[in-house]
């Protein structure tokens, strides 16, 4: 994690050197600065160093080093638990098309929205109740 937070400090002076670039160089080819970039670029480096904030702070208070962050680690020192895959679902699949369907309707047309949004219910509620019936059920 403290790798991590340094690498995104790193991004933060890169990207505020980046924005003073890109003004310097919009000022001298246009004579006027191009405000979408440079909020675009000064907020990249904003949540940069938000992001490097805050893994400082879980670095120095989680009390020791991760064991993914020690050179001596190994695999199996750290949490065995690593959460649930289910690498036979459909769900996620028909999640995603329903959700690609909603925002075609956003482009398209307004009413195919309704279509990907009723899907959509239906993969959710079929993606979490999905142990819960047929042969996978506990």
């Amino acid at each position: 994690m403290k790798t991590n937070a340094n690498l995104l400090w790193v991004l933060t002076v890169f990207f505020v050197v980046v924005t003073i670039v890109y003004v310097a160089w919009n000022l001298f080819d246009h004579g006027a600065v191009e405000w979408a970039g440079t909020f675009m670029l000064a907020l990249t480096a904003v949540l940069m160093a938000l992001v490097a904030f805050y893994l400082g702070k879980v670095h120095a208070a989680q009390g020791g080093e991760l064991p993914e962050d020690r050179l001596d680690g190994n695999i199996d020192d750290g949490d065995p638990e690593m959460g649930f895959f289910s690498p036979w679902s459909w769900w996620p699949i028909f999640l995603a098309a329903s959700t690609a369907l909603l925002f075609l309707g956003l482009a398209v047309g307004y009413w195919i929205c309704f279509i990907g949004l009723g899907l959509g219910l239906v993969a959710l509620t079929g993606w979490v109740y999905e142990y819960y019936r047929g042969l996978f059920a506990r």
